[in-house]
């Protein structure tokens, strides 16, 4: 167990801050899958304007550290692959 007061602060930041990052990521896949559902529909008008709404989600994602700049990039692009092949 932590014994200075600088590590136990540590273990309180880190649950703070593992609990926002989560709710961010699930934010993140909500959003996603907002797009999915929507092209699994066929409605390319909603899938084009869920990927407009998840795109700024997924660069914030990448600001705030949550996920990787790469990783972010790949899905946007297959996405946006997939809504423009309805």
């Amino acid at each position: 167990m932590a014994n200075t007061p600088q590590a136990r602060k540590r273990i309180r930041r880190n649950e703070n801050r593992a609990a926002i990052n989560g709710a961010r990521l699930s934010r993140i896949r909500t959003f996603v899958k907002k797009v999915e559902s929507a092209i699994e529909g066929g409605d390319k008008v909603a899938a084009a304007d869920a990927l407009k709404a998840a795109q700024p989600e997924l660069a914030r994602g990448v600001a705030r550290g949550v996920m990787h700049k790469n990783t972010v990039a790949r899905k946007v692009s297959r996405l946006s692959k997939r809504v423009a092949a309805l």
